[in-house]
């Protein structure tokens, strides 16, 4: 556990010689259940550029769970992402889409909630090119990347089971290329994800969270670190 602990707070030392911005992120992550071993899994986020001026990124993601055991969920799914791109002072939006599968992992340690997500991606990412001074996208670029994602959320009242509450959420998400890294930013090491949270869940269906997130980029050329205040709901009906 003390491993688990220190995995997710090692990564925020290495925003220290970054580009800092500041911006906002929306975001609402839903399961919507179907059957005994059945759900769906969809997430919509909105994240802004820096100091709120533009919107980022506008992401769209579903999936279909399988609930193996009690232990073990896996999901496979596509999302579409509307990223905001700047090629030789000209800007405009790439789009991005992936198929993705995951391994989700959940775990209790004493009062504390664990989730361990395992992903992995099958990116196609726009190629951008300036023609008459507008940002045009002349086609796609396939990679690979994986990620580790470790969250734990701390109930603040003691009870048997937590349906009812305030609550603290602690979560580091690392992401990693790998095939075709010369299409992303051709190193190994994609980003890393640090968020601490403040949430209340208000029955068995929804949590509602106000948390601060540090996003850090690692470039081809610069690395960035994007500080961002984040809401955002889960849903589970």
């Amino acid at each position: 556990m003390r491993a688990l602990l220190l995995f997710t707070f090692c990564c925020i030392t290495i925003t220290s010689n970054s580009q800092t911005q500041y911006a906002g992120w929306l975001a609402t992550f839903n399961t919507f259940k179907t059957g005994k071993k059945m759900s769906i899994h969809n997430d919509i986020q909105w994240r802004s550029t820096d100091e709120l001026r533009h919107t980022q990124t506008f992401l769209f993601r579903v999936g279909l769970n399988y609930k193996i055991n009690k232990l073990m969920t896996v999901t496979g799914g596509y999302a579409f992402v509307h990223n905001r791109r700047t090629v030789s002072s000209v800007t405009g939006f790439a789009p991005e889409h992936r198929i993705w599968e995951q391994l989700l992992i959940p775990q209790k340690w004493k009062r504390l909630l664990i989730t361990h997500r395992f992903r992995l991606e099958q990116r196609f990412v726009s190629k951008s090119a300036v023609v008459n001074n507008e940002l045009e996208n002349t086609g796609s670029a396939y990679s690979n990347r994986f990620r580790y994602f470790l969250r734990n959320i701390l109930p603040l009242r003691k009870e048997a089971k937590f349906e009812r509450g305030p609550f603290l959420a602690l979560q580091n998400e690392v992401f990693l290329n790998f095939g075709n890294r010369a299409n992303v930013n051709g190193k190994y090491f994609d980003q890393n994800r640090f968020y601490l949270a403040a949430g209340y869940r208000v029955d068995a269906k929804l949590d509602i969270e106000l948390g601060f997130l540090n996003q850090y980029i690692h470039g081809r050329t610069n690395d960035v670190s994007n500080q961002a205040l984040q809401v955002a709901t889960y849903v589970r009906l």
